[in-house]
């Protein structure tokens, strides 16, 4: 008997009633357990022994016992029951709204964000759901959103709120001007704080999207202005000498702990901005079931 056959032998009803019986010890309380009578299970087993060819209990004694053939196919039995549970819940919830996938497309700067355990959370409730991650800068993560390729943006506060996005704050971070400890500018202020002015002639490095005319005015302050659309090409810039840039503080720290970057110590500002991160969605579609899900997860997390 090939595995390919006993999978076409076995449905979820006599799968059901197989396990029930391994579990109870017999067919009454199989029985019992499932609300049928005794007699309904005795013939659900025999048909699926008909089906296989093969004795699945002993029925000589007292009480049922399972073959060797029964205790072989147990273990794939059990997962078929899983996965026919699995296959009920999806299309159950497909019923009541839930994506063929969620995309969620982060700004770079975050993926060290708690967003991750929301993820495992709705992998639970809904394990046949696709799932996509996308990193990309926040104007083409938002545009992402908006062209519908994503269902769900995680990204920091906007300058100003958009009509047709609704969020929900889930963290906040610091954005903190960093530097290499060589950078020739350090090395010229001889100790001194720097002011405003030395990074305005100093160049910088600007995480942005790839359309040129979308960068955040809050983080462009330099006249010379490298971009790119990786944080990790931004940081490796950074930590090599060749500008300076705006940089989460969660996202620096390993790296200024290891002393290939400094937090600039100014004399005449403070350095730091304190940013919510926001999941944002598109007001102009519903969200699906996992979508949802997944705000009301994050949003948790963040109590």
């Amino acid at each position: 008997m090939t595995d390919k056959f006993a999978a076409m032998a076995f449905s979820s009803d006599n799968l059901q009633v197989f396990l029930a019986v391994l579990d109870h010890g017999s067919f009454s309380a199989a029985a019992r357990s499932l609300g049928r009578v005794p007699s309904a299970v005795s013939m659900a087993v025999a048909n699926l022994e008909a089906e296989l060819d093969l004795p699945l209990f002993d029925r000589t004694g007292r009480e049922p016992k399972p073959t060797a053939a029964a205790r072989s196919l147990e273990p794939q039995a059990r997962l078929l029951a899983a996965q026919f549970q699995q296959l009920e819940v999806q299309a159950l919830a497909l019923t009541q709204g839930l994506e063929n996938r969620l995309t969620l497309a982060i700004a770079p700067e975050l993926l060290a964000a708690p967003w991750s355990g929301a993820l495992a959370t709705l992998a639970q409730e809904y394990p046949l759901l696709e799932v996509e991650v996308l990193a990309a800068p926040q104007a083409d993560a938002l545009a992402l959103l908006h062209a519908g390729r994503a269902q769900l943006a995680l990204v920091f506060e906007r300058p100003s709120l958009d009509g047709r996005e609704g969020f929900q704050e889930v963290a906040s971070d610091t954005m903190v001007t960093v530097m290499a400890p060589g950078h020739p500018v350090l090395a010229a202020a001889a100790g001194r704080r720097l002011r405003e002015e030395h990074l305005h002639n100093t160049r910088q490095i600007v995480v942005a999207g790839r359309d040129l005319t979308t960068s955040d005015p809050r983080f462009v302050f330099g006249r010379h202005v490298w971009r790119t659309d990786n944080a990790l090409a931004a940081l490796s810039l950074i930590t090599a000498g060749l500008g300076w840039g705006w940089l989460p503080r969660n996202f620096a720290k390993p790296h200024v702990a290891a002393g290939a970057l400094v937090e600039i110590e100014f004399e005449n500002l403070s350095n730091g901005l304190d940013l919510w991160v926001d999941v944002v969605w598109s007001r102009e579609r519903p969200l699906g079931l996992g979508a949802q899900r997944f705000v009301a997860l994050i949003a948790r997390e963040k109590r």
